[in-house]
């Protein structure tokens, strides 16, 4: 069945487990989240970033919604990183149920603007939005953007922030980078940082950049709160 991110992760929270998301570009890795999926009775996240929607082509989407809804396992379909008001409409308007307006490098105030005007439209047609506010790093080995110098999420703006814009999941910067680790580079998530979010969130959060992190560092990210764990990287590298 595919329904939205709000319906998933409210889920989630309640039960406290973690949804994958898995960035899936072509027929057989899309195949390979949703089999699995459906081998596991556990609920899935399909999302894809604006260049791979815009590679794979709208009509692929077409067949990948009409087999999520066919399922017995809730699915989403998420926009991963939409940058424009016109990328979140376009994956809408080919049915996706979820979009994440990323505005984590614009200015504060133009972030809650412009997740603010994605977050009314979308809600109007019940489709859900993620925001972010922090900064991921980035590999080299990454296309999904990211920055040189990390912004942690300050925990006094995560209030503000859900509350001006009404978005319905928030991903959160607590040290991860998008694409894989170089050889001898050991992450290290911020723990802490995220207990003192997680006491105030009034939403599910979001860990991007799941790939290539230590499991232990992902398993306690999960049970102090994360709800959403974006994973892309390490499918292309297996």
């Amino acid at each position: 069945m595919l329904i939205n991110m709000e319906e998933m992760l409210k889920v989630a929270d309640k039960n406290q487990f973690a949804v994958g998301a898995f960035n899936a570009t072509e027929s057989s890795l899309f195949r390979a989240v949703v089999e699995e999926a459906e081998a596991q009775n556990a609920p899935a996240i399909v999302q894809v970033a604006p260049g791979e929607f815009d590679f794979a082509t709208r009509d692929f989407y077409q067949y990948v919604r009409a087999r999520l809804s066919n399922s017995k396992v809730p699915f989403v379909l998420h926009l991963d990183h939409g940058k424009t008001i016109q990328q979140c409409m376009k994956a809408i308007q080919a049915g996706f149920t979820s979009v994440m307006l990323d505005g984590s490098e614009l200015p504060y105030e133009e972030n809650v603007r412009l997740t603010k005007e994605v977050t009314d439209l979308a809600h109007m047609v019940g489709v859900s939005v993620e925001g972010e506010i922090g900064t991921i790093g980035v590999m080299s080995n990454s296309d999904e953007g990211g920055v040189e110098n990390v912004t942690y999420t300050n925990p006094e703006d995560v209030i503000d922030f859900v509350t001006k814009t009404g978005v319905d999941c928030l991903a959160i910067a607590i040290g991860t980078a998008h694409g894989i680790y170089p050889k001898g580079f050991v992450p290290k998530l911020q723990l802490e940082l995220l207990e003192r979010i997680k006491e105030v969130a009034p939403v599910p959060l979001v860990l991007h950049g799941g790939s290539n992190n230590p499991d232990d560092e992902i398993r306690r990210a999960c049970q102090i709160g994360i709800r959403k764990v974006n994973i892309s990287s390490d499918l292309c590298v297996l």
